[in-house]
């Protein structure tokens, strides 16, 4: 059986997943806690790969190395910069790009260098079965997260949304700082801080690779408001209902 590695960033978006993972055992390596389980005849590996793109760039380096998992999937919030996003909606990532990369002159802005690349691409079947239980779980976010959540965060008919999401080692939570982003990158629709880590770790071992992000503020002045009640009530349980579902429905 093929292991799956299950990354987020924070405990509070990884708890629900793993109050989900029955008969799991705890394994430390790295400095970090990864818990193996069997949840719908997959076998995982569930990680918190801690924050910045460091951090998770060693979390999924050891998944491969040590573990074995032949592909991961990340999951948590991120903020929303652009156009049409509201707080609740889902950010499914078709590629990542460090918004904080710049080695100019000698290399392109945003280019990681020696890969003549900026963007690095997400795996598109693995995408578009993690996003197909995404639109499952949104069309029925009452029943997943209980009707106090929906009306403190408005959540009514969350929407799924696909594109770039753009990943540094800073959190964005000032307009200004937003609206340079908004600017550098147009097409970038989220801004959070390992994916695009990731993405290029997988790019190296030619691991399938997906990213579902969950919108937890809109990248400004207002992002810190609410931000652990939010994980907590809302972007955890999505998490865990959406993997749930897409392991159920054959990973």
């Amino acid at each position: 059986m093929t292991s799956i590695g299950i990354m987020s960033a924070m405990h509070e978006e990884l708890v629900a997943v793993l109050d989900g993972l029955p008969d799991k055992q705890c394994v430390r390596v790295a400095g970090r806690d990864f818990w193996l389980g069997n949840w719908h005849g997959h076998s995982l590996v569930v990680v918190l790969s801690r924050i910045g793109k460091v951090a998770a760039a060693t979390t999924a380096t050891v998944l491969i190395e040590h573990f074995g998992v032949k592909q991961i999937v990340f999951t948590g919030v991120a903020g929303g910069i652009g156009t049409g996003l509201k707080v609740g909606d889902v950010v499914l990532a078709h590629s990542f790009v460090q918004h904080d990369m710049d080695a100019s002159p000698l290399f392109p802005r945003h280019e990681v260098p020696l890969y003549g690349l900026s963007h690095f691409e997400t795996d598109k079947a693995l995408s578009a079965r993690l996003g197909s239980a995404a639109q499952t779980i949104l069309a029925d976010v009452d029943r997943h997260v209980g009707a106090d959540a929906v009306d403190t965060f408005a959540l009514q008919a969350p929407r799924l949304h696909e594109g770039l999401i753009a990943s540094g080692d800073q959190f964005v939570a000032d307009a200004s700082r937003s609206h340079g982003l908004r600017q550098d990158l147009p097409d970038a629709l989220a801004v959070e801080m390992e994916g695009a880590a990731v993405a290029q770790v997988c790019v190296d071992y030619e691991i399938p690779f997906a990213a579902l992000r969950t919108i937890s503020d809109c990248a400004d002045d207002n992002a810190p408001a609410d931000f652990s009640r939010f994980i907590r009530e809302v972007a955890s349980l999505y998490s865990q209902a959406v993997l749930s579902e897409w392991l159920r429905t054959g990973a």
